[in-house]
């Protein structure tokens, strides 16, 4: 598993990515004042790669914070099976998994001392970069979503308002004979945005705006079920057409292009959140 050393701040990206192996141990001689951390791996960032940009962030932000051991996971069940077993001290996620973990899973709380709120991501769908008619249609759409409030109701129903103890509901997305297919990866790795369910079906917000992708883009969707560490290669060799979601840093902090590796384009962005770090509970 792959994994590098860096004096991060405790809020930079969590998300994204594919690379990385499945889970790995931490270095043995972290000191004393340092932090493991688990992340899922970005899409277009070797760990090395992401170890020089950020050690160039610090230093032009002249920021001094604690020092994060970081581990890479492939999918959310892993990180959470690496702070469970002590492998890391923190698993670093989104808002809105973190509000979805606290609320249905009592063995977790904020970490102490969480400073974060520094960076937030903009989500978007990902296509190849040939795919230009593809991305035109998902991003006409995206607009029309947005313009019609409906972005904004889809993601209160299923992200903000989600109840405690309730698994995000699967919306039927609607299929038209004859129509073009598009194959659509979802991770489960982002609950309740990206949600796949026990029994490995998608649900909740993804299904929710798949289904008004299909019947606004006329397209029939087929969803397919993925780690977040095989979201690049299962694009690039044509195993899915689109990622349901990849991300672009907001603001200057880090590189635009950060999950969006060569040969690939991102829609325009549908949701945005920041970023929270939990521990088990003391």
């Amino acid at each position: 598993m792959k994994k590098f050393l860096a004096g991060i701040c405790a809020a930079v990206l969590l998300m994204t990515g594919c690379g990385g192996d499945s889970g790995s141990e931490t270095k043995k001689d972290a000191q004393p004042n340092e932090v493991k951390l688990g992340m899922i791996t970005h899409l277009n960032a070797t760990e090395k790669k992401m170890d020089e940009i950020y050690k160039k962030f610090l230093e032009k932000a002249k920021i001094n914070l604690a020092n994060y051991t970081i581990t890479y996971y492939d999918n959310l069940q892993l990180m959470q099976m690496g702070v469970e077993s002590g492998g890391v001290d923190e698993i670093s996620l989104y808002d809105s998994v973190a509000n979805y973990l606290l609320a249905n899973n009592d063995k977790y709380e904020v970490a102490a001392g969480e400073s974060i709120k520094v960076f937030a991501d903009s989500f978007c769908l990902a296509v190849r970069k040939d795919d230009a008619a593809l991305k035109a249609d998902l991003d006409k759409v995206i607009g029309e979503m947005k313009s019609d409030g409906t972005l904004d109701k889809l993601v209160k129903e299923y992200i903000t308002d989600v109840k405690k103890g309730e698994a995000p509901p699967a919306i039927e997305i609607p299929m038209t004979d004859g129509a073009e297919t598009i194959k659509v990866g979802v991770t489960g790795d982002l609950p309740p945005l990206d949600y796949v369910s026990a029994d490995g079906k998608a649900a909740g917000f993804n299904t929710a705006m798949l289904a008004e992708v299909a019947k606004r883009s006329g397209k029939n969707i087929e969803v397919i079920d993925i780690d977040s560490g095989a979201r690049a290669t299962a694009l690039t060799s044509k195993q899915i057409d689109v990622i349901f979601w990849a991300i672009i840093p907001i603001g200057e902090s880090l590189p635009a292009d950060i999950d969006t590796p060569e040969g690939v384009e991102l829609s325009a962005p549908y949701f945005k959140d920041e970023i929270s770090h939990l521990e088990l509970k003391k």
